[in-house]
């Protein structure tokens, strides 16, 4: 177990810029008998390159930076000297990244860790007067300068691609138990909505998605139902809550499957592990009560309390369970 994060930036839109191309020279010789043209070719400009990585929280840096922009290419120089290509810039994004392209409306999901393509391609450098010298032209005058490096409004969209969702209405107790698991800092509080972005936390190498919580209506956008509901999709299995002391349990289990098939049918045939959270502030007769009513609707359903040392160590033997099928 360790630290992560608290907070994830997941949507951003930024423009990228490539460098353009330095200018050719236009320069001849001094020596005497060879006063031919000199002048070397542009370097080329420094292109935009997006590279994927394990880090989720790397869409951070563009909560306030909206412009990147790539070097541009040296001129060309005296001495038929070309000058240099700029240096390109990569921009790390986390895997499960959709890279938008909203001037050509196209787009590249960025799926494998190290996995790169080329988002802005530099200018390349104009030509010296060297390479337009011939028979009929010993002096020649002409130059080029260098291209314009290619400039585009993008949208960066991150569908998070974690092991374990934590999903259920508001104030089920899906941040307590992240905190506890993994040492993550999520904002807990005795009220509703305290929990307005994923919170991520890493418990041995399973990532785990504390997803605010979900109301009636979030699949049609209500409470930014959308914007958290799109974190479920690719979540690999989840750990459904229903808070013990709910006046209607099934009622708030059935809600969250409502609107998780609304959204996109296949969420509800991901593997899902029930817990009755807040399991302390019930006696043990409503509890084991409300246990039978879930017993149909999945294979585990088990009642959990962060106060209850027991009730955690079950948590964390699923996870090692899931761990050891997720290496095989």
């Amino acid at each position: 177990m360790y630290n992560y994060w608290d907070m994830l930036i997941d949507d951003v839109t930024i423009r990228i810029t490539a460098g353009k191309g330095g200018d050719g020279a236009r320069t001849f010789s001094k020596i005497k008998m060879q006063k031919g043209p000199t002048g070397g070719n542009g370097g080329k400009g420094g292109s935009v390159i997006i590279e994927g990585s394990s880090d989720l929280s790397l869409l951070n840096v563009f909560r306030f930076k909206k412009e990147v922009l790539a070097s541009d290419g040296v001129p060309g120089q005296n001495g038929k000297k070309d000058g240099r290509n700029a240096a390109d810039i990569i921009i790390k994004v986390p895997v499960g990244t959709i890279f938008h392209n909203l001037d050509y409306k196209t787009k590249i999901e960025i799926t494998q860790i190290g996995q790169q393509f080329l988002a802005a391609n530099g200018g390349n450098g104009g030509l010296g007067n060297c390479e337009f010298r011939s028979a009929t032209n010993q002096t020649p005058m002409e130059t080029e300068k260098g291209r314009l490096g290619q400039s585009f409004n993008v949208r960066l969209e991150l569908k998070l691609i974690a092991d374990v969702g934590f999903v259920g209405l508001p104030n089920v107790g899906k941040s307590s138990l992240l905190n506890e698991l993994t040492n993550a800092s999520a904002k807990v509080a005795n009220y509703p909505f305290t929990t307005l972005e994923p919170n991520l936390g890493v418990y041995h190498e399973l990532i785990l998605a504390d997803i605010p919580g979900l109301i009636s209506g979030a699949s049609s956008g209500k409470g930014l139902g959308i914007k958290f509901l799109k974190h479920v999709e690719r979540t690999k299995i989840l750990f459904h809550f229903i808070a013990a002391d709910s006046a209607k349990p099934l009622s708030d289990y059935t809600t969250i499957r409502k609107e998780l098939g609304k959204y996109n049918k296949e969420l509800l045939n991901k593997p899902e592990y029930i817990f009755i959270s807040k399991s302390d502030s019930i006696d043990a007769k409503t509890l084991q009560t409300i246990i039978k009513k879930f017993q149909k609707k999945a294979e585990v359903v088990l009642p959990i309390s962060i106060y209850d040392f027991d009730s955690i160590q079950q948590v964390k033997k699923i996870l090692e369970k899931i761990q050891k099928q997720k290496t095989i």
